[in-house]
């Protein structure tokens, strides 16, 4: 039974996703300036593994007296494989839990801090300020009038393929392009989770978007943010070769499909349609900027 809640704290299944993203930076940056190795690809996906995972169980820490109070269980079954949340139901003590978080994020330090200077700098700044932000959002959404948890809270997010590409790059306008890129998914991903989970947020007394603005205001959040994504994903473009923009293309019909889904909706999505989508995307934009580096 410990084996599964843990596997739930860490969302295991999900676990490919966040070395992609990190490494979708990090090859877009051999691609524009070199530096390939095994060790380094090797570094930046242990590095992904176990910063990505801190920052889940720094999560439910925060949250874990909020979480009983949930009463809709469809984010718990689509992102925790056993569809439980541990530290709520008392199967892994929070004790517990702060220690794997330091030693997960003790792990992921060590191997931040082996990367070459100034690389290992600029990992580690994004890094610390990732954590705090990610506590930031969790604290802030419980009680504010303007959505400020949400538009600060996914910077970290954002920041994360931006890591990867600072493995071998300096900060240049491509980093600032990738973050702006991956920014206002980011944020519709955010209004979709939040308009799936609004019966758990208003239990728990959480202003996130459908609270603040309503399920129409959630709604109009996701379009607006998808909208202002593939503006930008558009300025991308030409860091690719031409076969390379038929993926981003796909990625675009998927956000448009889940934003139909979510104004199709007259309630709240009940079965996590629209999400899968997102995930979706974001593989495929992960996989295209590693493909750009073998030339794809």
């Amino acid at each position: 039974m410990k084996i599964k809640a843990y596997l739930d704290l860490l969302r295991l299944h999900f676990l490919p996703a966040w070395p992609a993203i990190f490494c979708g930076g990090l090859f877009l940056g051999f691609a524009l300036h070199g530096g390939f190795s095994i060790e380094l690809v090797v570094k930046a996906v242990l590095i992904a593994i176990f910063g990505f995972e801190a920052g889940f169980i720094l999560n439910d820490l925060v949250d874990v007296d909020y979480d009983k109070k949930d009463v809709d269980q469809d984010l718990t079954t689509y992102f925790r494989p056993f569809h439980t949340r541990p530290l709520a139901a008392g199967v892994i003590s929070v004790r517990s839990a702060w220690v794997l978080f330091w030693v997960f994020m003790l792990i992921a330090v060590g191997l931040t801090l082996s990367l070459p200077f100034p690389h290992s700098l600029y990992v580690m700044v994004i890094g610390l300020y990732s954590l705090p932000t990610e506590a930031f959002y969790q604290l802030k959404k419980r009680n504010q009038k303007f959505p400020w948890a949400q538009l600060i809270g996914r910077t970290d997010f954002a920041l994360f393929p931006v890591a990867g590409y600072l493995c071998v790059a300096q900060p240049d306008l491509t980093a600032l392009l990738i973050f702006l890129f991956f920014y206002p998914l980011a944020e519709a991903h955010l209004g979709i989770n939040d308009l799936i989970d609004v019966k758990n947020d208003r239990a728990r007394g959480m202003k996130a978007i459908p609270i603040l603005y309503g399920i129409n205001g959630g709604k109009i959040w996701i379009a607006a943010f998808s909208a202002l994504h593939i503006i930008i994903a558009a300025t991308l473009l030409y860091l690719f070769p031409a076969v390379v923009p038929a993926w981003f293309l796909l990625g675009f019909a998927l956000i448009v499909l889940a934003n139909f889904i979510c104004l199709q909706e007259k309630l709240p999505i009940p079965k996590l349609v629209a999400l899968p989508l997102i995930h979706v995307t974001m593989f495929i934009y992960a996989l295209t900027m590693i493909w750009r580096f073998f030339g794809g």
